[in-house]
């Protein structure tokens, strides 16, 4: 954390809690805090410190990490760091954002504060003249199960698990998560989206507005996963510019408060 603070100063909280999602306004190193900004500072360093890996994860007989901030913007879910199998956010709604598919549907949800903030990722892209469209949000850990389960039948467990997650491992049952492409990637999820205007436009402007690239190309030994160009996740806007600035995995970013 203290490399970040030398660097930049937080001076403005916009979201209200840092709990529902962090955001903030950088100062250079000569301007002197004011109470509210040093207030904010404080508060998000002990936002993160609360949020550190070491703290958030419990270990049960079996082995099996399971973590313990389940309502965190910045819950950290991978291979090592499990959902529980009942887990489902409270908050889920489906943002006014256009999807690749038609009708009612779990994955066309979000968490509230994940789904206003994609709603002006996608306001800010047609402005653009980029034309995206949601594929996939909400999983239940029912769903993931499945999901994984098919691919495994078909590549085998191994292989399955660098571009799928098993169930209780992905970011989707956390709603923090949207899988994005375009028409000109046939609204697959494919690698190759990256190489789209489309891909292009969502890794240079997601994190303006909270989002991540999860997993980021060549950091497939960080993450566990393959590159997933499509594949945004919330953390605030101020941590999503952090990451992306020093292009760290969220991993890496959290494990530095520990």
């Amino acid at each position: 954390m203290s490399s970040f603070t030398r660097k930049s100063i937080i001076s403005t909280m916009l979201i209200g809690s840092v709990l529902a999602g962090a955001a903030f306004t950088a100062l250079p190193m000569n301007q002197s805090l004011t109470p509210v900004a040093s207030a904010a500072s404080s508060s998000f360093s002990q936002f993160l410190h609360d949020n550190a890996p070491s703290r958030t994860v419990t270990t049960n007989s079996k082995g099996v990490a399971t973590v313990t901030n389940l309502s965190s913007t910045v819950v950290l879910v991978n291979k090592k760091r499990n959902l529980p199998s009942t887990y489902e956010p409270k908050d889920l709604v489906v943002p006014n954002i256009p999807f690749s598919f038609s009708g009612s549907s779990p994955k066309k949800q979000m968490r509230k504060v994940a789904a206003s903030a994609i709603e002006k990722l996608f306001a800010a892209a047609k402005k653009d003249g980029i034309d995206i469209k949601a594929v996939s949000g909400y999983r239940s850990y029912a769903t993931q199960k499945s999901i994984f389960d098919r691919n495994a039948s078909i590549k085998g467990e191994a292989v399955a698990n660098k571009t799928s997650a098993r169930p209780g491992q992905s970011e989707h049952q956390t709603g923090l998560a949207m899988d994005i492409s375009s028409a000109s990637a046939g609204y697959d999820l494919q690698q190759s989206f990256g190489n789209t205007k489309e891909g292009k436009w969502l890794k240079a402007n997601a994190h303006k507005y909270g989002f991540i690239i999860r997993y980021g190309k060549d950091q497939e030994k960080l993450t566990g996963y393959s590159y997933e160009p499509w594949h945004v996740r919330y953390v605030g806007v101020y941590i999503a510019g952090e990451i992306t600035s020093h292009k760290l995995t969220l991993e890496q970013y959290l494990e530095r408060a520990n």
